[in-house]
């Protein structure tokens, strides 16, 4: 059988489908692609003057920035917990009367791989370690400092940076999903700047999302180069050194241009989900076969004082301890790493979550997430720690003077340990190799023109971006190794902790205006006018098909519409009339969308499938479902239908809306 691809190649070249996808925003892809080849040629050619000047700044950001970071971190952890036992928790990531795309099952599975990669498994055992051997304050190695370290490894794992996942989440879905905009950073303050979206403001802002995520990336694929090649050298003696980490680099790229150019997004998603069950098996393992009771006590004592000591963590910044340098290196840098990866976690999140309120959405990535990060962390960190406590202090030194080690070694104390490290070397691979993958398509898509939410980066693009996130984790790597790139997330993080700032701004100035909208929303089902008792029963009886209704969309619907918009215009009031849809992905739609102030007034009109209604066990009509054209406004579906109105019953009916919405501006 002839491949469905042949035709089109035939026509355009072997290689023309890399350019198929939705044209490039050159504003965002060039400054930021060029911003990121001149760091790591930078720190290819003078490593010793990045390192220095990397250290310098870093130094100055802890002093001036640090409580920036804290307070930010803390502030947005308040506010999504606000919005979601406020009365916006009931608002929906998409019209009213949409239902959730996943199941619950199938979206809390989602959730839940979200919260795994390999920096969790080299942390795991690295941070416990390092901070009961060398703790921020306090003496260390002893009881309160192993009952600290912990503590302090799921505080930086914790609820916290998920805080920053759920309000990117949130955001994106809520102007991608209920204000009809595009699936982008920018469009979250279309609130705060309207139409300036479109120009340098939002260009600023998308290319400040890329180049936060670049490093968040790469700071990520950075530490999974130095722990697999540690790995590898415990099963073959792959020497540790740049060069097996330059080839495990080019292993990601390579991997991420197969899923571009092949397709193979869906079996990277099958092997996605067999780590997830790989990953649970190794911790299951580990407590099964180590101290259970022993590890099964320290996981309830590490929930009780992650909780009793929370309040007082989220807001530390050692003023008087003089703690800089270990700020830097923990709580600063993980703060700016997950600042560097919400808009990352943020549109995954978004685009798994169409038709979940804010209750359910701040919930579900509250919870299931932490979760894992729960298991694993208080599993292998209280395991490491019982050896240390133990007397094995070989052990110790390794685990703190070789971080990528420590994980390994741990590994090596159990039965079976040459087939539980390779299971471990797997899992970190496959880890590896899926942020890598998906990691590029999300900077694809932060740099393109998105028609819909459904729509991805083109091939080449994300080949592309693959590319540059492998050569600047190489690149920061050689400088000084993880604590370069540490420090390099510290800094570039800065500039995307201003976006989260306005993009929290922006969502609540949306949801008062929207329940201002509600307030002074007009009657739900308007009558129409002009027209006999029969007319009208033969348009509530009439059930068309999808075509029927299109093309009445745009015959009728679209002029009406089309008039409104020009009669707008002549008052001084700029609008716009668009049609969208069609395809399989998303319905046929006509939308009035004014292009003034901050408050949008939007009509839609869109084709909707329904049930036939039945009466006594018989169908109206000769078929099971029909299309009707529902409205949509701001507020989301409108739950009644316009098919069969007059062009001037259409007018009437947005005309209510409208004055519905001056009255929202009037109480405003």
């Amino acid at each position: 059988m002839t491949a469905t691809r042949t035709d089109p190649v035939v026509q355009r070249g072997r290689w023309a489908f890399l350019t198929d996808g939705p044209p490039v925003r050159k504003p965002v892809f060039y400054p930021a692609l060029l911003g990121v080849v001149a760091m790591a040629i930078w720190a290819i050619v003078a490593p010793d003057q990045a390192e220095e000047v990397l250290g310098e700044t870093v130094v100055r950001v802890v002093e001036w920035f640090g409580w920036f970071y804290i307070l930010l971190t803390t502030a947005v952890l308040v506010f999504v917990l606000y919005l979601a036992f406020s009365r916006h928790g009931s608002t929906r990531l998409g019209p009213d009367d949409s239902t959730p795309q996943f199941s619950t099952f199938a979206w809390s599975s989602m959730l839940f791989a979200a919260g795994i990669s390999t920096d969790v498994m080299f942390y795991a055992v690295a941070e416990p370690v390092s901070q009961y051997m060398v703790p921020p304050t306090g003496d260390p190695e002893t009881v309160e400092a192993a009952r600290e370290a912990t503590v302090w490894t799921l505080f930086h794992y914790g609820i916290s940076g998920w805080g920053l996942y759920a309000l990117m989440g949130m955001a994106l879905g809520y102007f991608t999903y209920r204000m009809n905009l595009p699936l982008a950073v920018r469009s979250a303050l279309y609130p705060i700047v309207g139409r300036r979206v479109d120009g340098g403001i939002g260009h600023a802002v998308d290319t400040a999302a890329v180049l936060g995520t670049i490093f968040g990336v790469a700071t990520s694929l950075g530490i999974g180069v130095v722990f697999l090649n540690e790995g590898l050298n415990v099963l073959f003696g792959v020497p540790v050194g740049l060069g097996a980490q330059i080839g495990l680099a080019v292993l990601a790229v390579v991997m991420a241009a197969v899923s571009a150019t092949t397709g193979v997004d869906k079996g990277i998603r099958f092997l996605s989900q067999l780590n997830v069950t790989l990953a649970l098996c190794l911790a299951a393992f580990v407590l099964l076969t180590g101290r259970t009771g022993f590890i099964l006590n320290a996981v309830v004592m590490n929930v009780g004082d992650y909780a009793q000591t929370f309040p007082g963590k989220t807001m530390e910044t050692f003023a008087y301890d003089g703690a800089t340098e270990w700020m830097s290196l923990w709580t600063l840098f993980f703060w700016a790493w997950w600042i560097t990866w919400a808009s990352f976690v943020g549109m995954f999140l978004a685009r798994i979550s169409r038709g979940r309120t804010l209750r359910q959405f701040v919930a579900g990535t509250m919870i299931i997430p932490f979760t894992y990060i729960l298991m694993w962390v208080s599993i292998f960190g209280n395991a490491a720690l019982d050896r240390i406590r133990g007397g094995d202090a070989s052990f110790a030194d390794t685990a703190l003077s070789s971080p990528e080690s420590g994980f390994y070694a741990l590994l090596e104390d159990y039965p079976l340990s040459g087939v539980v490290i390779a299971v471990a070397v797997f899992v970190g691979l496959l880890f590896y190799v899926t942020s890598a993958d998906s990691g590029a398509l999300v900077m694809g898509n932060l740099s393109s023109e998105l028609r819909s939410a459904q729509d991805d980066a083109a091939p080449w693009l994300r080949i592309v971006w693959a590319s540059a996130t492998g050569l600047l984790a190489i690149a920061v790597l050689a400088v000084g190794g993880i604590y370069a790139l540490q420090y390099a997330t510290v800094i570039f993080g800065l500039p995307f902790a201003v976006v989260i700032v306005l993009v929290m701004v922006s969502l609540l100035k949306a949801l008062r205006a929207e329940g201002r909208h509600r307030v002074a929303a007009p009657p739900l089902l308007p009558v129409p006018t002009e027209t006999s008792w029969k007319a009208r029963l033969a348009r509530a009886v009439n059930f068309v098909d999808v075509d029927t209704a299109a093309a009445y969309l745009h015959s009728v619907v679209r002029p009406a519409l089309t008039e409104v918009a020009h009669e707008l215009d002549e008052r001084g009031v700029p609008a716009q009339v668009t049609h969208a849809g069609g395809d399989d992905d998303s319905p046929p739609s006509v939308e009035l969308r004014t292009l003034e102030g901050d408050d949008p007034f939007v009509y839609r009109v869109q084709v909707h499938e329904s049930p036939v209604p039945t009466y006594g066990g018989r169908m109206i009509g000769d078929r099971d479902r029909y299309a009707r054209l529902e409205v949509h406004t701001v507020g989301g579906g409108q739950e009644y239908d316009v098919m069969g109105y007059s062009t001037t019953q259409v007018i009437h009916d947005c005309l209510d809306h409208y004055e519905g919405h001056l009255e929202t501006l009037r109480l405003a």
